[in-house]
This record gives structure tokens, sequence and C-alpha cells, in this order.
């Protein structure tokens, strides 16, 4: 059961376009420090590994506190953690425009990641009390094609305005584009909760984002100091160690994060491998494509942008494809 102040059909349309111009720009802030990572590194510097964080301080700090992020939202209220996240996003925005340096560039990174996983959730969240039936399926499709819509055209606007204003003015795109969405939000989402929400299980994802975290920095840090030397294998020890813990808390809380009894479902397992197949052939080529192409092949930003499209392109139209077979 959910408690929400109900809003005007024609405004459920609203609702749909605030939480989409949020979606789209998620994979602009991913693809856009991809296609500028060679500017970036000649202004602010860095090691290897500092600018590796450019892409994972984002992805670690979205993917650790997602599941923690929707249960805020159930407990709090969706419209609340919705616009709360969004203001996060464009101060972490326009801090990473402003950065002095690759360490607080990488700070700011972490912060949009989280940001964008409270707005992410909580919009998330309003849609699907907003839309029953076939109208939710097909607000999914259109949310769907709004993240393709910033993974088609990121890396083509992102050169663009590299070339035009520097690599900086990528962040005030995506800034321009959080602030409408919070903007339209405030006027259109109406607020709603869970009202047997207890609270968020801090035990949970606690564990789960050190484990994350460490198995992150272990990978990173292997290549340069080779897999058996002594801080390598102690991250990726406390990763194993802090999963394990992860499972035996969520084993044991009354309402887990994660409930971990859906993977005896065949049917459930079979989708989380569908969306981690993504994840390995997909979004590495994101990050690894424009950098081959600007720091090794010695394309332009706008170059390497149109060639991208050839690999987000299809996403403008699979979501809608996929909402319709599924109905």
């Amino acid at each position: 059961m959910t408690l929400k102040t109900p809003i005007g059909s024609a405004e459920r349309w609203l609702v749909l376009l605030s939480v989409c111009l949020a979606a789209m720009t998620m994979p602009l802030t991913f693809t856009g420090p991809a296609v500028a990572l060679s500017r970036i590194a000649a202004d602010l510097g860095g090691s290897p590994i500092a600018l590796n964080w450019v892409t994972n301080a984002f992805m670690l700090t979205f993917g650790a506190s997602l599941m923690a992020a929707g249960a805020l939202a159930d407990n709090h209220g969706r419209k609340r953690i919705f616009l709360a996240g969004l203001c996060l996003y464009v101060l972490a925005s326009l801090g990473a425009m402003l950065a002095p340096d690759i360490v607080w560039f990488d700070m700011f990174r972490a912060a949009q990641g989280l940001g964008s996983a409270l707005a992410f959730a909580g919009g998330a969240s309003a849609l699907a009390q907003e839309f029953e039936g076939p109208l939710r399926l097909r607000a999914f499709s259109f949310l769907g094609t709004s993240f393709g819509i910033g993974l088609a055209f990121g890396p083509i606007a992102s050169g663009l305005l590299i070339s035009a204003f520097g690599w900086r003015s990528i962040f005030l795109l995506v800034a321009a584009l959080a602030v409408a969405s919070a903007i339209l939000g405030l006027r259109t989402i109406g607020e709603s909760r869970d009202p047997d929400a207890t609270g968020l299980d801090w035990v949970g994802a606690g564990t789960f984002t050190v484990a994350l975290a460490s198995l992150t920095y272990g990978v990173l840090q292997a290549p340069q100091s080779g897999w058996a030397d002594p801080l390598v294998v102690t991250l990726l020890a406390a990763a194993a160690l802090f999963f394990a813990a992860f499972v035996v808390v969520e084993r044991r809380v009354r309402r887990p994060m994660l409930d971990l009894t859906l993977f005896r479902f065949p049917r459930f397992v079979g989708v989380q491998f569908l969306a981690a197949a993504p994840a390995y052939g997909f979004v590495v080529l994101l990050v690894l494509l424009p950098i081959r192409f600007i720091g090794i092949e010695g394309m332009s930003e706008i170059k390497a942008g149109q060639l991208m499209i050839c690999l987000s392109g299809p996403l403008l139209i699979l979501p809608l494809l996929a909402g319709q077979l599924a109905r």
C-alpha cells in the first residue's frame, strides 16, 4: 500500500517529462567526460588511476547507492528524494566544472553518482505510482528511450561543446537539464511514500558499498601494481569479506535492502543476467572507444562523437519497440 497525493491525468505526462529529462542527464554525464578525458588530463593532470576514477567514481557511487536510494524514497517520499537528488547533482556538476585538480574532480564525480541514484530511484518510483497497466509500460518505455537519447547524442553533443567552449561546458548542459527537470517536477509530481517502510537498512547499505568500492579499487590498481601486490590482495579479500557480510545481514533483517529470496526464481536470475550483459559488452565500450578514437587514432571530439552514434543509436528505438512487444 502506498500513500500519495493524486494529480490530474494531464499532469501525469508532465511528470513523465520531468523524470525523462532527469534520465537523459545520466548518460550525458557518463559519456561526456569519456569524450573529454584527454582534455581533462591535460588541464587537471593526475595519475592513470586517478583518471580512471573520472568514470568509475560516478558509476561506483551510483551503483552502490541505488538500492539505498529506493529505500529512502519509500521512507521519506519519492518526490522529496527525486528533488534532493537533482539538487545534489546540479551542485556536483558545477563543482566538477570548477574543480582545480583531478582529486577534487573525482570527488565531485562521486557526488554526481550519488545524486543520480537518488533522482533515478525517486523518479522511477514516482512514475510507478502515477501510471498503471499499459500506461505504466508505455511510460517506462519512454524512460528507456530518454536514456537512449542521452547515450546516442551525448558523445556528439559533448564533442561540439568541447570544441566550442572547452570541456568544462559539458557540465553546464547536464546542470541545465537537471534544473529544468527539478522545476517541472516540483510543480507536477505528487508526493508518495510507503506507509509500511521501516527505515533504511544501514548495515546492508554499508557492507554493500564497502564491498563494491574495495572490488573496484582493487581491479583498478591491479594492472599497475600486479595481482599479487599486497594492497590489491587486501582490497579483493576485503571485497569478498564484505560481500559475505552483506549476504548474512540481508538474510537476517526484517526488511532487507535486497530480498535474496528472489534469486530462487530462475526468471528473476535471467533478468539480472540480461542487465549484466550490456554492462560488460556495451557500457565498457562507451568509455573505451572515445579514449581510443581521440587518444590513439587522433580524431577530434566531434568525429569521435559521430562514430559513437553507430554504437548507441539503436537505443533510440529499441526501448519503445520492446515496450510494444511486451504489451
